[in-house]
């Protein structure tokens, strides 16, 4: 005891002693010297102490405190050329910073300073992976469109949902419990064209961040991961266009300043057009007047009204519409779903070392079926509509902590089915009224350095989640009126990340998060369409909780030019949700009864190894995982594998420049087969067949594996003209591997003989797909 009141009283003195040396702070914006755009995660350190550093926050923001004296700064980013500042450190300073475009040197790359290439190594969040956009353009692409999600897809850990869909699994969680953010906005839904392309247009993004280690304080209400996505400011120096046509779809994108070096915008649309192209072969058949096409448009503009304030203004609008039509039998039929966001956001700089943003944020999910024949119509929705209020708080204490600490309200409206129907003079409606809850979460954490090899990231999240009425209770009968609280859950969440640098090439780091999920999404496997239901936290329905522990050693090697990691974790989930077995949809009984809880775990090791630099680029990415669920009401609680569960999961991604003029890139993949449920047999009932099923997920499909390519030429690679083309040609399946989705089990009989047979049909969806794109840019000279 008298040891930690000795190490107490120390620690406070050296508190005073430090707090009363004399020390100024340097901060202000690290933006892109052509346009404008303010730099996400820039380093600025003292190169004298290189320790003695930050980086820029999400709106380019940073602030560093030092004693007096004389310093060279240093300010850096990825792709960028350093630029180095001797200031004389006697007073608050503010120094705004504009970088140049690295440039290229015996044919390698500047791309950064080596304390740039380091961020893996001396970065105190786990499993933290940033991607540029110009590295996700250089994939091969499906369709001619190159895509976020199937970039991340490639990274270890992270495991796409099926050949064909947008949705991805982090660490053995499920697709709902990622917190996927567009400027903030939630997104519900990440795909088009049932699954095919993501929602996120590469030509209108600015910053991708995926955390997969555990997720710092400042995010909540998911339990396996974050994907933070930032959109394109808007160049606030000149005007630019630029865009993509494709045999299947074709984008374009304008930016420029409103008032220059004060406010900008940008514009960005996309749109499908491949059965319009077709329409014409359609005519006489039965699929005559059908159409399927998506298209989204994302707007973003911002005015720097001074050196302490600015606003800005995002929105998103994305839809998909598949309409069929059958004009001889007068058949109608119509699928319109997607999202919609909008996020006001103002920044102010209350000090040089306290900055705020401030939020408002909408954002919309819509799925809607309807049809009709002759006079009878019939129409089905379900959606999730939020509204968010937010504020965050940056507080540069010292260079050796950094605090961040903040509040976020949401009002949840979930539908999760209801239906109509009309025929003649008769109107039928039913399905689930629109459930409502509030959502409050508030935070604080420390970014601090303990010694100079030690450094920690710890934070502490409180949150609170409470249905409220109209609702009438499914165990007593109890009649909620608007507003009322119905249940309400509490969850204490902390988190921490340690990093122990060994030197600066190597570093030890752990952490633990514990995460709590008031939002579920329920899916009907059997499904091909986006007809999952969302809906929050009940009476009946309780939060899901998760804790995850991880470990990894991160080491660079040959002057970080190969970035290497070696990470395990283990994941335990509580309250898991599912369908009961034998479920059927039937709109008109409550969905909550229809549930079945129970619990999960998922636990692997991760290799990783990267070549930043030189012509030859790329990564290796293995995982060796198992991923499990175990519900008391299936199969006496056995624990089985998730549909998802891969053991093995090998991806290499290679990029080639062979000369100014072409590139070259290669991915290939390789995964242990999904699991699927086999059928042992069949029974008669009434003279109906049914099919007895065997072992939940007890067999596994062929494994995965395919390999694309990808070529780009571009004929004035180098050149000064304000316009510039280039073309993408890429072959996905390049080998025309048929990788089984799943199995299809047919039943025949034969009335002579009285034989029944059960045959299962493996069912694949892509061979080789060639497609070609070009893709063209214009500047403003």
């Amino acid at each position: 005891m008298k040891k930690v009141l000795f190490i107490i009283i120390l620690s406070s003195l050296a508190a005073v002693v430090f707090s009363q040396s004399k020390e100024f702070t340097i901060s202000g914006y690290i933006k892109d010297k052509k346009s404008g755009e303010t730099l996400i995660g820039a380093s600025v350190s003292d190169l004298g102490n290189p320790q003695s550093g930050t980086i820029t926050n999400t709106y380019g923001f940073y602030s560093l405190t030092l004693p007096q004296g004389v310093y060279k700064i240093g300010f850096s980013y990825l792709g960028y050329t350093e630029s180095i500042r001797e200031i004389e450190l006697n007073k608050n300073i503010q120094i705004n910073i504009e970088l140049n475009e690295g440039v290229v040197i015996e044919e390698i790359v500047i791309s950064a300073q080596h304390e740039e290439r380091r961020k893996n190594v001396e970065g105190t969040q786990m499993g933290t992976v940033e991607l540029p956009m110009e590295n996700i353009k250089k994939m091969p692409a499906i369709f001619g469109e190159t895509d976020i999600l199937k970039t991340l897809q490639l990274l270890p850990g992270v495991l796409s949902s099926g050949e064909g869909n947008a949705g991805f699994f982090v660490r053995g969680g499920g697709p709902d419990q990622n917190l996927v953010l567009l400027d903030e906005a939630l997104v519900y839904n990440t795909g088009h064209l049932l699954g095919f392309f993501s929602v996120f247009n590469t030509d209108a993004i600015k910053n991708t961040t995926l955390i997969k280690g555990g997720m710092p304080a400042n995010y909540g209400g998911r339990l396996s991961s974050v994907l933070d996505i930032q959109m394109k400011e808007g160049n606030l120096k000149k005007y630019s266009v630029e865009g993509g046509i494709g045999l299947i779809s074709s984008r374009i994108t304008a930016q420029g300043p409103v008032v220059k070096d004060k406010s900008s915008f940008m514009i960005s649309g996309r749109r499908t057009y491949i059965l319009d192209l077709i329409q014409p072969f359609l005519k006489g058949s039965s699929f005559e007047g059908t159409n399927y096409y998506f298209y989204d448009i994302n707007t973003k503009w911002n005015y720097i009204f001074s050196e302490k304030n600015r606003i800005y203004f995002s929105g998103y609008f994305g839809k998909d519409v598949l309409k069929f039509r059958q004009p001889t039998r007068d058949f109608v039929f119509d699928l319109p779903y997607g999202n919609s966001t909008g996020t006001l956001r103002w920044n102010h700089v209350f000090t040089q070392k306290l900055f705020m943003n401030m939020s408002l944020i909408y954002n919309d999910y819509r799925f809607q079926v309807s049809g009709g024949q002759d006079n009878f119509s019939f129409k089905l929705f379900s959606g999730v509509k939020d509204w968010n209020l937010k504020t965050d708080f940056d507080y540069y204490l010292n260079p050796r902590h950094s605090l961040k600490y903040g509040i976020n309200y949401t009002y949840h409206t979930l539908t999760p089915n209801t239906a109509s129907a009309t025929t003649g003079e008769v109107n039928f409606e039913t399905g689930f009224k629109p459930k409502n809850a509030h959502e409050t979460g508030v935070y604080f954490l420390d970014d601090m350095k303990l010694t100079n090899k030690i450094f920690m990231n710890t934070g502490l999240r409180l949150s609170l989640f409470s249905q409220i009425g109209p609702y009438t209770s499914l165990v007593d009968g109890t009649q909620y009126a608007k507003g009322d609280h119905v249940k309400t859950y509490g969850g204490i969440e902390p988190r921490w990340s340690l990093n122990y640098r060994v030197n600066k090439e190597l570093s030890i780091k752990s952490g633990v998060s514990v995460t709590t999920q008031y939002i579920h999404l329920v899916s009907n496997s059997a499904s091909t369409l986006p007809a999952d239901v969302w809906v929050p936290s009940t009476e009946l329905v309780k939060p899901q909780r998760g804790i995850q522990y991880a470990l990894g050693v991160f080491k660079n090697f040959k002057n970080d030019m190969y970035e290497t990691s070696f990470e395990v974790y283990y994941k335990d989930l509580q309250n898991q949700i599912d369908y009961a077995d034998n479920y059927v949809n039937d709109i008109s009984k409550d969905l909550e009864n229809s549930f079945v809880f129970g619990k999960g775990r998922a636990y692997g090791a991760e290799f990783f190894v990267k070549k930043s630099l030189g012509k030859w680029n790329g990564w290796i990415g293995y995982s060796l995982a198992r991923t499990e669920r175990s519900f008391e009401n299936i199969e006496g609680g056995r624990w089985y594998p998730a549909v998802y569960d891969k053991a093995h999961d090998l991806k290499i991604v290679a990029n080639y420049q062979i000369n100014k003029k072409w590139d070259c890139s290669a991915v290939f993949i390789y995964g242990s087969g999904r699991w699927f449920t086999p059928v042992r047999g069949f029974f008669f009932v009434e003279q109906n067949i049914n099919l007895f099923y065997g072992p939940r997920n007890s067999t596994r499909l062929d494994a995965y594996h395919r390999m694309d390519l990808s070529v780009t030429y571009t004929p004035k690679a180098g050149s000064k003209k304000p316009y510039q083309g280039s073309w993408i040609l890429s072959i996905y399946n390049t080998y025309n591997r048929k990788n089984p989705f799943f199995v299809n089990f047919d039943v025949t009989s034969d009335f002579e003989t009285g034989a029944t047979t059960i045959e299962g049909t493996k069912i694949t969806i892509f061979p080789i797909i060639p497609s070609i794109t070009y893709n063209f840019k214009w500047n403003q000279k």
